[in-house]
């Protein structure tokens, strides 16, 4: 019976781990979808993503039979709040990352992503207090080199990145604050709900200022832009059914393939310019995530050693 569960339970964190690529992998990619979608704007396209992401999990709820836990959700009050503050966050990542992709900054959000890691740590003890181990310590400070190398020697502060990296680690922080008592679906139907005001808002001033291109460029491009929903929610189920499975160590491994994606993709197939500081910047970078992650896997051992 023991080893019938312990090759259960090892089935489940191999099933999680494909489940947490999967996620990752798309999220990768998510750039190159978003260029097949021009000539829409950043705009109207995350207006179009916060409606369609709300249809398509309002479907997942009716074939799940999932109403119930929404409702439930909606009866306490501080979830709710929190949720309004993610939907928030939500809306800031999503609008500075597609506008990132759509104007050929696509390794720079990469390079926000790589930062969040580093962002969460240091919101740890910002926000939460959490005292941190020497090691933390010197990869933030690494990274803070990073940043300050790309300010000086590229010339540009890289806005992009820095508010990818602040909006989501903050994001991470009300989600943990929510914590298992709502479920990925019901979350993000109601992140999205509390955005549709703003999303209409923009279709509308769009619509009168330049004009909406749903419709307008032909059926493969309505039907491109129509999946925005499902190409929204899909890694995120992914994520939260891998997430349930395995360890947050494997997770902190895993969340590295999106931003190498997207960083590969800016560099050799968009070719955007890496001038010899941006290297530097980003090697600091990797330097700091490596001494993160070795001392994640070193303190993750030895607390499993001693418990």
């Amino acid at each position: 019976m023991r080893a019938r569960n312990a090759a259960a339970e090892a089935r489940e964190r191999t099933l999680g781990g494909f489940f947490a690529f999967g996620a990752y992998l798309l999220w990768g990619f998510l750039p190159l979808y978003f260029l097949l979608l021009a000539p829409t704007g950043p705009w109207e396209l995350v207006a179009w993503r916060i409606l369609l992401s709300l249809a398509f999990c309002a479907l997942l709820l009716t074939v799940m039979r999932a109403w119930p836990r929404l409702v439930a959700v909606l009866r306490q009050p501080r979830v709710v709040g929190l949720t309004v503050i993610a939907g928030i966050l939500i809306y800031i990542n999503w609008q500075v990352f597609i506008y990132g992709a759509l104007t050929g900054h696509v390794i720079e959000p990469s390079l926000g992503y790589f930062i969040n890691p580093i962002a969460t740590v240091l919101l740890a003890v910002l926000v939460l207090r959490e005292r941190l181990r020497p090691t933390q310590w010197v990869a933030i400070g690494i990274a803070a080199a990073a940043v300050l190398v790309i300010v000086i020697g590229y010339g540009t502060f890289p806005w992009i990145a820095l508010t990818l990296a602040a909006s989501f680690g903050v994001y991470g922080l009300v989600k943990k604050k929510v914590g298992p008592s709502v479920d990925a679906v019901s979350g993000l139907t109601l992140e999205t709900l509390w955005l549709t005001p703003i999303a209409v808002t923009v279709l509308i001033v769009v619509a009168a200022t330049q004009g909406l291109t749903m419709g307008a460029y032909g059926w493969p491009h309505a039907v491109l832009l129509s999946l925005t929903g499902v190409v929204t929610a899909v890694p995120l189920l992914l994520f939260a059914a891998g997430a349930r499975r395995v360890s947050l160590t494997t997770i902190g491994l895993l969340q590295f393939v999106a931003p190498v994606l997207q960083f590969l993709v800016g560099w050799l197939y968009l070719g955007e310019p890496m001038p010899l500081e941006r290297w530097i910047g980003f090697g600091l970078v990797w330097i700091a995530l490596i001494v993160l992650t070795v001392d994640s896997v070193v303190h993750a051992r030895r607390a499993r050693t001693s418990g």
